[in-house]
Formats: C-alpha cells, sequence, structure tokens
C-alpha cells in the first residue's frame, strides 16, 4: 500500500500517533494475554452467541488496525452525516467542498462509505485521500464509487467496531446534517471528549448557508442540557457550529495551529506545542486555569525520559502540569487560549 501524500508533503502531516509504540516484549505478553482470555471463554462455559460475537469482533478490528497501520501519522478526519442526502442539495455541495478542502491540506478523510454526505466527502477528498469504514446492512450499504473496491475500504458487521475506528484513528470530527446515526456518532464523541476517554480534538458541526438543523440541535443542548446543569458550561466549548465550509476548515486548521497533541506520562499531563510557549502565555495560563490544576504549576519541559519512544516528537516544546482529569471543557478552552486568536482571513 503506497502513502496517500507525495514523501515531499509527509512531514507536513505528522502528527501524534493514536497508539504509543510497544516494546517488542511488551507486544508478547499482551498477545499472551489476549490468548489467556480466550482460553478462559471455554472455562468459563461461554454461549455460542457470546463467544461468535468476541470472534467476530476481534477479527474485525485486526483487519481494520492493518489497513489504518500505514497511515498512523498522517492527519485524519471523519465526516458524519446522512446516506440520504441528493446531490442536489446544498449540503452536499458542502461536504463536497470541505472534503476538497480538507484533502488539499494533507488530511485524509475517514467516512462511512456510503451515499449521501460520505460519498460527498470522498468525491471532495478524492480516492487517494479517502478511507471507508463501511456497515454490513440489509438496506444502504453499498460503498460508495469513490471508495468501492479500493484497499483502504473496509467492511465491519458490527457498529461498535465500526464506531471505534471513527473516532480512535483520526484527529478531527465534521459532523453534517443527518439521522439516528449521526446524532448517535455525535454524541458518542462528544461524551469521549468529555471524559476524557479520548484525546482533545476539534469537532466541527456544518450546516449548509442559512440551515437550521444543528441551531436547532444546540437549542435543545442549551435548553435541555445546559440549563439543568446535565452538562458544565465549559462542555459548550468541545464543539464549534457553523455554516461556513471555510470556517469549519480554518477551525480544524487553527486547532493544531500551536497545540501539537498530549499525552499523559504517570500523573503528569503533557502537551506538546508546536512553537515555545512565552512566559506571558505561561503565566496567563497558570491563573486562568488554576480550578484544573490538581497541584503545582503549569511549567516548560523538554520530551520526558517516557516520551522518547515517539522520534518524531522528540524535540517538540512541552508544557507539563497536574489536570484534574475531570475539566476537560476548560482544558479545551486552554488549547484555546495556546492557539491563540483564530484568523478570518
Amino acid at each position: 500500500m503506497s502513502d496517500p501524500l507525495p514523501a515531499s508533503r509527509l512531514s507536513e502531516s505528522l502528527v501524534m500517533p493514536t497508539e504509543q509504540t510497544v516494546e517488542p516484549y511488551d507486544q508478547a505478553a499482551l498477545i499472551e494475554d489476549i490468548k489467556r482470555s480466550a482460553d478462559k471463554l471455554a472455562r468459563d462455559q461461554a454461549s455460542r452467541g457470546d463467544v461468535k460475537l468476541l470472534a467476530r469482533a476481534l477479527k474485525e478490528l485486526r483487519y481494520a488496525f492493518k489497513i489504518f497501520k500505514p497511515f498512523r501519522l498522517n492527519r485524519k478526519i471523519t465526516v458524519f452525516g446522512s446516506a440520504r442526502t441528493p446531490p442536489h442539495e446544498p449540503v452536499f455541495q458542502s461536504a463536497i467542498e470541505f472534503g476538497r478542502k480538507m484533502a488539499g491540506d494533507g488530511w485524509m478523510v475517514v467516512t462511512g462509505a456510503g451515499g449521501g454526505i460520505m460519498e460527498a466527502g470522498h468525491i471532495g477528498a478524492g480516492k487517494a485521500m479517502s478511507i471507508g469504514v463501511n456497515i454490513i446492512l440489509p438496506f444502504e450499504q453499498d460503498a460508495n464509487p469513490v471508495i468501492l473496491n479500493d484497499e483502504k475500504l473496509i467492511h465491519l458487521k458490527y457498529f461498535f467496531t465500526r464506531k471505534l475506528l471513527f473516532v480512535k484513528e483520526v484527529h478531527a470530527i465534521a459532523l453534517f446534517p443527518g439521522g439516528f446515526g449521526t446524532q448517535d456518532e455525535g454524541f458518542e464523541t462528544l461524551t469521549l471528549v468529555q471524559t476524557g476517554k479520548r484525546d482533545l480534538m476539534p469537532i466541527v458541526l456544518v450546516d449548509e448557508p442559512g440551515g437550521g438543523y444543528w441551531k436547532g440541535w444546540e437549542k435543545f443542548v442549551i435548553d435541555q442540557l445546559l440549563d439543568r446543569r446535565l452538562i458544565s458550561p465549559a462542555d459548550m466549548s468541545l464543539f464549534r457550529i457553523t455554516e461556513s465550509v471555510d470556517e469549519a476548515h480554518r477551525e480544524i486548521l487553527h486547532f493544531y495551529s500551536v497545540y501539537h497533541s498530549m499525552r499523559y506520562v504517570k500523573r503528569d499531563l503533557v502537551f506538546r506545542l508546536n512553537q515555545e510557549p512565552s512566559e506571558e502565555l505561561l503565566d496567563r495560563l497558570n491563573t486562568d486555569f488554576a480550578d484544573i490544576i490538581e497541584s503545582g504549576k503549569i511549567a516548560r519541559s523538554a520530551a520526558l525520559p517516557l516520551e522518547v519512544d515517539d522520534a518524531h516528537l522528540r524535540d517538540l516544546p512541552r508544557l507539563v502540569f497536574r489536570f484534574n482529569r475531570h475539566g476537560f471543557g476548560r482544558l479545551r478552552q486552554m488549547v484555546d487560549v495556546i492557539n491563540g486568536p483564530r484568523s478570518h482571513h
């Protein structure tokens, strides 16, 4: 399988891999652990249905990881939206333009491989920059012509394995209007980021010009979740709503303009940055975000000893601090401050 980007542009797409490098002896131990768990199914007299589910899920994930592996260091974005959106709809055209802009900046576009918004995202990105994660259904199951028969098309039986890949393997999420599936995927992504089960990433909700889909959704979130204190005010910072493809595109690129990636090292949270933070910025962060610092201060750092396994990240400047691990909306606001004002040009 060849790289989707020319070698001259590959360095532009390097980001934190979704999984850290595992030493060979660690990997062997983990594989043995999987085998022991499988052996215990017989001891537990697990039902045929349970064993069948586990076997299929493991088989699907193993194969999917194999397909994604060559692209782990490439920036990728998942595009969600309705499979039923026809090509003449303005939002279909918006999704094409969005996919084109993201691919133009070296991002691969991951979708559910179906029609509608998924097809539009792939049309914009083109075959080389598209990855498909198709679900086997009795309807709406055919892959779109862009990704059909491509080696980067994955077929899955289970929604839960598919949804894992949509979030685990990418660095941003874009949601266009859609049905139950789009709502499910949107809320699950927000839940994972809000609870720290997934690293921070930009989440954009894109409507057609003059459309009210996401504004209506936002009103529900404010009226029924925020106003009833079922979520925190800072959680509203975890997503952005826009009717502009250009603004959605800028939002995603801006997120990674100064901020690069994050990793926990024991009890400390490490932010890798694309440029050295100023003393003024450091003072502001310590003042404005003291509420989410469990102890000590936010401090500059070089790569920590446990981070040296990622050679392409080794020389990036760091911020290290003891995060309280529950204010993730505030943590997202910290990233916004680190990145500075958004450009409107």
